[in-house]
Parts: C-alpha cells; sequence; structure tokens
C-alpha cells in the first residue's frame, strides 16, 4: 500500500514551521495480531517532556457506501463491544498489512451487504482519532450495483437495510447514525452528488431534486 501523503493545506504554505513532538524510544505494552499499543518518552513542542501512549492498529480501515440508482443506501447494523450499543454503518472492514485496502473494501461490500459494484470511487483518506491513535480509514462511493454471497464475520450479527440517503443524513442529523466513517462519507458523497462528481441521473435520485 502506498504511503500517506504529506500534504500542506494552500493556506499554510508560507506559514513557518512550528516545533515538532519529538520521541526518546518506545516501549511495547500490549500486542495482538489486530494492533499494538507502544508507550514513548517525548518532549511535547513546548519543550514539556510527557509520557505518550498510542494504539496502532495493524489494519488499514476500510468502508463503502453502497449507491442505489433510485437513490438509496444499505447500511448495516450490529451490536459494538467497544460502545456496548447498537451501531448502524456503511459496510466496513479492515485491511490486512499486505493487502490493497480497495481489495479489501470490495470484499467487505460482499461479505457484509451482499453486493458487487460495477463503479467505484474514492471518497475519503482519513486519520480517525489522531490524538491516540495512528489509525488510517479509507472510503469509497459505489454504484452499479447486483447481489452477491454473503459471508459476515463469524463474531457478528448483522442486519442490513436499504434506506433513502436523505433519511441516511436527517438520521445523522439526529444522532441515530454516529459511525465517524458513514457519517463522513455520507457528508463526502452529497458533496459528490451536489458538485457534479457523480453521474447526474444518481445524484438527482440521491438528492430528491
Amino acid at each position: 500500500m502506498s504511503k500517506i501523503p504529506d500534504i500542506t493545506p494552500r493556506w499554510a504554505e508560507h506559514l513557518p514551521e512550528t516545533p515538532r513532538w519529538r520521541s526518546f524510544g518506545e516501549s511495547v505494552l500490549v500486542e495482538t495480531p489486530w494492533m499494538r499499543v507502544t508507550r514513548h518518552p517525548v518532549q511535547a513542542p513546548t519543550g514539556m517532556e510527557a509520557d505518550y501512549v498510542v494504539m496502532r492498529p495493524r489494519n488499514v480501515g476500510t468502508g463503502v457506501l453502497p449507491l442505489h440508482d433510485d437513490g438509496t443506501v444499505d447500511l448495516v447494523g450490529q451490536h459494538r463491544f467497544t460502545l456496548m450499543r447498537y451501531s448502524w454503518e456503511m459496510p466496513e472492514g479492515g485491511a490486512p498489512e499486505g493487502e490493497d485496502p480497495f481489495e479489501a473494501v470490495q470484499r467487505e461490500l460482499a461479505e457484509e451487504a451482499g453486493l458487487k459494484a460495477a463503479y467505484w470511487r474514492a471518497a475519503l483518506d482519513m486519520d480517525l482519532s489522531n490524538s491516540i491513535t495512528d489509525e488510517r480509514a479509507m472510503a469509497w462511493v459505489a454504484w452499479g450495483l447486483t447481489p452477491a454471497p454473503t459471508d459476515p464475520d463469524p463474531t457478528e450479527v448483522i442486519v442490513s437495510v436499504r434506506v433513502p440517503f436523505r433519511d441516511l443524513l436527517a438520521e445523522i442529523e439526529r444522532g441515530a447514525v454516529r459511525d465517524a466513517m458513514t457519517v463522513a462519507t455520507a457528508y463526502k458523497a452529497y458533496h459528490m452528488a451536489r458538485e457534479g462528481d457523480l453521474p447526474a441521473a444518481l445524484a438527482q435520485a440521491m438528492l430528491g431534486a
């Protein structure tokens, strides 16, 4: 997989460089097949000494918002252990080290939603929570959907629904859909539809125009 691009916003191109964090080594607190937790003696940009702990996933988070020609989207619901509550999300998963994230997200679309897509467009490449983890997430939108065999993870009990795209936006606004990748990708899809970055008929169906 390609290295994460270090892109400076245009408004910051001529600003002076500020001090950076400095790490003086690391120790591994926890290591599993899915993540490492590392501890670092550090110096903050202010010069203050500190103790920093970082969670480093071994997978790249991947997700896809499946868009149907009638302006509906597929979502999946499951109970999430970390939150101990139910979560509605777009199909999501992870690309292990050495796997192309695009291949991983195609697999997740089939496994969780029972779909394959003829057309894909990259939507987002994000840092999910950059104060405590270096987890990277990559999201796509996809259309031209046809059925595919499902194969959920053996730990998951998944419910799938198909809802109008505008209803997804409304439930995000209401706080009923909270998953960060889903929220960000839904708003990006809205932007793409408004800006002409999706097929006109699909955009019209999504926006209800």
